[in-house]
């Protein structure tokens, strides 16, 4: 009788990361400097052109070097008090993008499906990956969000669907009886984000209604940020609104200690700061509106800025000068703006609003060079 002599199994040489890692495309974050290293004037970030609110600034100042409160029991309460929440059902995260992260690992996983819109914030893409489960991509409505479309993607496997609104990196806005739609459309076993990073710039008669869907249903987490109006993008620190399970899930997952105590003395002051935050809105609307009048007359040369409710604009460019090409000659000119090819928008520029004169500048050049184009 011989005997059988089982194969060694393969000799393994280093870690391997799960398939669904290795799919991940890494997040590229706005650049600040030209190709040749030099430091731009950067519109790639959607960073709040007037700083910091001084009454944050000088909160750091005393802020304690210590472990921070876990909870941000102050904090969360100060949003509560401003959203009419309960402050029992927000959390707090290390920017809005952890909470986006662990939304997508606390609901789901290998075998389940997370669904976002076509054009759609890139970091939805890498939450679904990250915890194993298959991203969906719902195709666009002229570069914003087609809720029939994205509905006729929902399946038995959907866990999460993701919305922007205003949308990043397109601007696009659903108004309150679309966000109601979709979510009366969904099963109530999906949880529905609406991301909120540029909700401070929507007018308060435009609201989309998402804090009374979150307060009236178990599967609505609304998600917000202090990285864009407040001028805080480099203390990270984002929060959501949602059901207690919902915030019992994010509870359970989020870091001990995601936000620094500096971070929360700092918070606590710009939400208080409304002169600030009214200066800040009335300059982007009107700086917006100027530069979507001076792109828009360009029309015939092929641009087409698209209507934005956020604090950017994504300019397409549809005619002889090609956003690459625009790219490059706004670097000449000292700035530095989003290219976008690696989520299918090779076509189009995202735009942050700057300064009055740094926007007057870039109108400037980009009319110098459709004119050159011919």
């Amino acid at each position: 009788m011989t005997e059988t002599v089982n194969a060694e199994p393969a000799a393994r040489t280093a870690p391997t990361p799960k398939p669904w890692i290795e799919a991940i495309h890494a997040y590229v974050p706005g650049k600040s400097k030209g190709k040749d290293g030099q430091p731009l004037i950067k519109l790639s970030a959607n960073e709040n052109p007037l700083g910091t609110s001084p009454a944050a600034l000088a909160a750091r100042a005393q802020a304690p070097a210590l472990y921070p409160d876990p909870d941000s029991t102050a904090l969360r309460a100060a949003i509560a008090h401003k959203h009419g929440l309960d402050a029992a059902r927000v959390v707090m995260g290390t920017g809005s993008d952890e909470i986006l992260h662990i939304i997508a690992q606390g609901y789901a996983g290998p075998g389940d499906e997370v669904i976002y819109v076509r054009y759609g914030f890139a970091v939805y893409d890498i939450a679904a990956r990250r915890c194993g489960a298959t991203p969906v991509v719902a195709p666009d409505l002229d570069y914003g969000t087609d809720i029939d479309a994205l509905l006729a993607l929902v399946t038995e496997k959907t866990r999460v669907v993701f919305v922007a609104n205003p949308n990043n990196p397109t601007g696009s806005y659903l108004p309150k009886g679309e966000i109601t739609r979709l979510h009366a459309a969904l099963p109530a076993d999906v949880v529905l984000v609406i991301d909120q990073a540029y909700g401070e710039y929507v007018a308060a008669e435009d609201e989309d209604g998402a804090f009374a869907l979150a307060a009236a249903h178990d599967n609505v987490l609304v998600t917000r940020t202090f990285s864009k109006i407040f001028g805080l993008a480099g203390e990270r620190i984002g929060w959501a609104t949602g059901a207690p399970g919902l915030i019992d899930t994010l509870n359970r997952i989020r870091g001990p200690f995601n936000v620094s105590a500096t971070g929360q003395a700092m918070a606590l002051a710009a939400l208080s700061d409304e002169a600030f935050i009214e200066a800040a809105r009335i300059h982007n609307r009107d700086e917006r509106a100027r530069f979507v009048e001076r792109l828009t007359a360009l029309g015939n040369h092929g641009l087409r800025p698209l209507p934005s409710q956020a604090n950017f604009v994504l300019v397409l460019f549809e005619g002889k000068l090609t956003a690459e090409a625009a790219l490059e000659g706004l670097a000449d000119a000292g700035y530095i703006v989003r290219w976008l090819p690696g989520q299918g928008l090779p076509q189009a520029l995202r735009i942050t609003i700057g300064k009055t004169h740094d926007m007057e500048a870039i109108a400037d050049a980009l009319t110098r060079m459709v004119e050159q184009q011919g």
